[in-house]
């Protein structure tokens, strides 16, 4: 996996088409899958399947090992048994096929999993527990919800004391009993129809990259049941120091995460545990996983606190071999690990990618300066790299060649030998997205990878998230219409030239 050249599509699963306001683990994921190996990809790149925050980013979650109720599929609850179809029906959206509306589906299936869970008998009840035997850090997140639950979902550092501080709370654990069992149920509902899903694309010879980030959220199960591995004040719970990257391509401010830092040093001391748990969780659930601002285990921004900006921080040193040493030991070198090197970069992070072997990330995007030889050129890349046409984080090429200064536009259509036609046309047979997507696909870059927005030569429109925007992001829907509408021929026949067509998994 990922030695050999193939092609992926980049496609999360809230964007998928569906009746109940966001994608689910249902026929339409089944029927995607269908489509693009039809075409010849081989992998299928997800964002992390994680709860989001208010702002609906999976990158900011409140358990790094959960999963998002929201994607689960309702229809899948009514063939278990668990609800009738007066419940179902109220699961039904009539907005617009083209944006996620987390807003409704987050009220709808939150009730109806309740509902659901009223109804799980005693076979049911003994496959949860066998799965809360499998997955060690279920019963944390289970305690940890319920009790959000009855502190009217503040953050942890706003509870009771008695909540608070986790070695106290869980001393009564049993108090939580009850209301822990509704969030197991979920997550047992989740990852039981995940599986299935990656089952289907496995034997379809499809794998899946998934996607973890590298900082965790403040309000986490994950800081309140690990707080000696962050650098936080354990009597007044306050953090000291915050994440975020100084200015850069996305913004002239940096970007202000605000998540916690880790203590490195007491995770030295603990043998990267956390580390090793979230890693092999992440292995179990997809095929390869790439690593969110990997740079940050060569050297992270570490801002202050009190700092509203992310101009003021400072450079510190990450763990480096020392923790992937110990990965190593326990996955094995060969473990299947993409490491999204971008960003601003340094000879540390070089030096990391040097000695763990990961393949890193080119992107089309950040290629066409005309006054230099980027790295990121596909004439540069090394057949070690994961070659995207843009991320999740991009916006569309179509979008980007419209936004793009006139010598970068030039640069690029003639770099990727744009001949004649109107640049600017966009749709499922755009000449401009094509030649750029050609010169993706043509670099020795054994991995290339395109988003679905992509592929149909959307605008802006359809952009994913812009960094550094707390609102309006993750939103992009589509619909199995458009998903039929790409040009199926013209992708058979790129993976096929330039030798991507070969599978990435046994079909079984």
């Amino acid at each position: 996996m990922l030695k050999k050249r193939g092609a992926g599509v980049l496609m999360h699963i809230s964007s998928m088409p569906s009746d109940y306001g966001v994608g689910v683990f249902d026929e339409n994921v089944r029927h995607f899958i269908d489509r693009i190996a039809d075409m010849g990809f081989t992998y299928w790149q997800v964002l992390p399947f994680n709860p989001t925050d208010d702002a609906n980013s999976p990158y900011c979650s409140p358990s790094a090992f959960a999963g998002n109720f929201l994607f689960i599929n309702p229809k899948g609850l009514l063939d278990m048994g668990l609800i009738d179809e007066e419940d179902y029906r109220k699961n039904i959206y009539d907005g617009t096929p083209y944006t996620a509306d987390f807003e409704f589906a987050k009220k709808i299936r939150y009730e109806t999993l309740k509902k659901a869970f009223m109804r799980v008998g005693e076979e049911l009840a003994d496959e949860i527990k066998e799965f809360e035997l499998e997955n060690s850090w279920l019963t944390d997140y289970a305690v940890y919800m319920a009790v959000k639950e009855q502190e009217d979902f503040r953050p942890w550092w706003e509870w009771s004391s008695e909540h608070a501080h986790y070695f106290e709370c869980i001393k009564n654990i049993f108090d939580y009993e009850s209301e822990a069992a509704f969030w197991k149920f979920v997550q047992y509902v989740f990852y039981k129809q995940w599986f299935e899903i990656k089952k289907y694309a496995n034997k379809k010879g499809v794998a899946i990259i998934g996607d973890m980030p590298f900082y965790v959220a403040m309000d986490s199960v994950d800081v309140w049941s690990n707080l000696p591995m962050f650098l936080i004040d354990e009597k007044t719970l306050k953090v000291e120091k915050v994440a975020g990257v100084p200015p850069d391509y996305f913004s002239e401010n940096g970007q202000l995460w605000g998540n916690p830092i880790y203590d490195w040093k007491a995770m030295k001391k603990d043998k990267y545990s956390w580390w090793l748990s979230r890693l092999g969780h992440a292995l179990k659930i997809y095929d390869t996983v790439r690593i969110d601002h990997f740079r940050a285990f060569a050297s992270y921004w570490e801002i202050p606190a009190e700092s509203e900006t992310a101009k003021v921080g400072e450079w510190v040193d990450g763990p480096r071999m020392d923790l992937f040493k110990t990965v190593f030991r326990k996955f094995g070198s060969d473990a299947p690990i993409i490491a999204e090197d971008l960003g601003v970069f340094g000879e540390d992070v070089v030096q990391l990618l040097e000695d763990t072997a990961f393949p890193g990330m080119k992107v089309a995007q950040f290629a066409f300066d005309a006054n230099s030889d980027s790295s990121h050129l596909p004439h540069n890349a090394t057949p070690n790299s994961i070659n995207y046409v843009g991320t999740h984080d991009n916006n569309t090429i179509l979008g980007w060649l419209w936004e793009a200064s006139e010598d970068e536009r030039r640069f690029a259509l003639d770099y990727c030998h744009f001949h004649g036609g109107n640049w600017g046309e966009g749709g499922y047979y755009s000449p401009s997205c094509r030649c750029i997507t050609e010169a993706v696909w043509q670099s020795a870059s054994n991995v290339a990878i395109i988003a679905l927005q992509d592929m149909c030569g959307f605008g802006s429109d359809a952009r994913m998230n812009i960094p550094g925007v707390p609102d309006k992001n993750w939103r992009f829907r589509t619909t199995r219409e458009t998903i039929d509408s790409i040009d199926a021929d013209y992708f058979r026949h790129i993976n096929a030239l330039y030798r991507r067509m070969y599978p990435s998994i046994e079909k079984q």
